[in-house]
Parts: structure tokens; sequence; C-alpha cells
């Protein structure tokens, strides 16, 4: 039987007894039906994961011992950050689970001149706290041990201002589309993607002349949502472990 794993932000040693947070305590009591003795996987976001055994099983709280470690490490040797306008919806949620399965390091959510989502003070927080939540559930079912980095929402040119990598690419449907493979191989890279209605021709321009080099994806336009999983697959084929 497969076992459940489980992310703590709790410091993790063999020989310790932890105490679970309320939410995947209750999950693991009132949806899984967990019994004491069961195994489980923790993993706390800093690299390896532990075998542990439920102890006590409350109504908010479950312990579990932890007896084994392993460093299996399932990141891939490419570090890509993705940077992409915020969208409506479900559709960066969706670009946030599916982002961090296929590997991103780093993900950081932007204000475009086309961004129409408007967060600022308990709602930004609020929606940080719950991309963080999808890219925690995220990393439990792919079986990533280290968390991507989530940052805040930036502006588009203060962000662009300080965005270093070995290649730096922007998605860009009205762009002849660059052979990748005779770019060196990056360790690092940035992809840069619009929300709705991609960006402007003064936001290309911008992205241009800090260095970020045009990407299109074929002869079809790609939704927000499509766009940034199909260019991360191809990036992953390319020079990172797919």
């Amino acid at each position: 039987m497969r076992r459940p794993r489980i992310y703590t932000p709790l410091p993790l040693t063999c020989g310790q007894v932890v105490e679970l947070d309320e939410a995947p305590s209750r999950h693991l009591a009132k949806v899984l039906r967990m019994q004491r003795g069961r195994e489980v996987i923790l993993f706390n976001g800093q690299g390896g994961e532990y075998r542990a055994t439920l102890k006590d099983i409350g109504k908010k709280t479950v312990t579990a011992a932890v007896f084994d470690f392993s460093d299996k490490d399932r990141e891939s040797p490419l570090r890509v950050e993705l940077a992409i306008g915020i969208s409506r919806g479900e559709r960066m949620d969706w670009v946030v689970q599916k982002a961090t399965e296929l590997g991103v390091t780093a993900l950081t959510p932007l204000f475009t001149e086309r961004t129409e989502v408007k967060l600022d003070g308990p709602r930004l927080e609020k929606k940080l706290q719950h991309w963080q939540q999808i890219v925690i559930n995220a990393c439990e079912q792919c079986q990533r041990n280290r968390l991507p980095q989530l940052f805040r929402p930036a502006g588009l040119g203060e962000w662009m201002a300080g965005a270093r990598a070995d290649s730096k690419l922007v998605l860009h449907p009205a762009t002849e589309a660059p052979n990748l493979n005779l770019l060196p191989p990056p360790q690092s890279v940035i992809l840069l993607i619009g929300s709705e209605g991609g960006f402007s021709d003064a936001e290309i321009t911008g992205a241009r002349e800090r260095g970020f080099i045009p990407l299109t994806l074929g002869p079809r336009i790609l939704r927000t949502e499509t766009a940034p999983l199909t260019a991360l697959g191809i990036l992953q084929h390319l020079w990172g472990d797919l």
C-alpha cells in the first residue's frame, strides 16, 4: 500500500516524535482513516525524506515517530524560474500546481499592463498563503522533497531589473521561433509569460532590452494556463530531466 507523503515545516531527525499540524493531521485521521502503526513519509522541504510511524491519532493532532532517512533528490538539474502575469480565477492555481510538478525552482507572480487581478493588503497575503499550499500539495503528490520558492508578486519592470539567469526567455507569439538547440546548454533559465492577452509591445521591447530572447510555441495561440506548461515541458526535455 502506498505510504502518504506529508509536508511539515518542522526540523526532522531520526528518533524524534513530531506533532503534525492540524490540516495534515485531519487528512490522515479523517480522510485517509489511518491507524496507529501505519507508515507515512515526511519531508520538510530541505531535501530528503523520512519514514515515520503514526503514534497517536487525535481529533486535531497526529504524532509520528521518525525512524529512517533517505536522501533521495528528485530535483531537475535545470533551475527554472517561472515569472508569469497573474491570471483570473483558477487559472493561476492550475499554473502553480502544474509548474511545481514540472520541476520549477521558483515562481514569481507579476503585475503587468494587462493584469486584471487586483491584489493588495490582506487579500494579497491570503492569496500567497493559498498558492503556497498548492505548492506544498503538489510536492506531496509528485514526490519532490524541496519546495520551489514562491516570491511575492512584483511589477514587471521592477522584477526585470533584477532578473538573472544563464538564459532568459519571454513568450511572444509574434516572433520567429529561435532554435533553442543552438543555445549553450544553460544551468538556469527564466521563463517570462504574460497573463490573459499577453504582453504589450512596450513590455516586449523592455524585455528585449534586458536580454530576454522572444520565444514562440508554434502557430497556435495557447492560453495563459497552457503556454507555461508547454514551454516548461520543452525546457525540461532539452536541458532538464524529462
